[in-house]
């Protein structure tokens, strides 16, 4: 397929202000364009716009957008850049100040989910977790 799939965020005149906002957050990330109406970005070379409609349509975690994390430490970052100002969540997931639904995992949950040995008890460990702790899940 030759044309692109990327999202458009519905924001209340904070499209801008949304995109700086992860921008500054996400390593090769920038703003490619800005008029009052759009704001198209990019995140990690992933294309997405933020559109300026009004206050009619809100986020919900019905859509969310996952960041796979290699390390704790990378968990961490997210956790605290994304979530500052917004609400954090159960088993990782995370609303940013704009509203924006995000869950940031562990790399290694699928291979522990897929443990038939592990998989209840790490399931057992992780509900209890607002921010995922890998060591703990690893442990479970």
């Amino acid at each position: 397929m030759q044309n692109q799939i990327y999202p458009c965020l519905w924001f209340d005149g904070q499209a801008k202000e949304a995109a700086d906002f992860y921008c500054t957050i996400f390593k090769d990330s920038k703003i490619t364009n800005d008029t009052p109406m759009v704001v198209n970005f990019e995140i990690n070379g992933k294309k997405f716009m933020g559109l300026n409609g009004g206050p009619k349509y809100k986020f919900s975690p019905a859509t969310s957008f996952v960041i796979e994390c290699e390390t704790q430490e990378e968990i961490d970052f997210y956790w605290e850049k994304l979530g500052k100002g917004g609400k954090y969540n159960q088993c990782g997931w995370l609303d940013d100040q704009f509203g924006v639904s995000w869950q940031i995992v562990p790399v290694i949950l699928n291979k522990l989910m897929s443990d038939p040995e592990k998989s209840e008890r790490v399931v057992e460990a992780f509900l209890k977790m607002s921010k995922f702790e890998i060591q703990t899940l690893i442990d479970a």
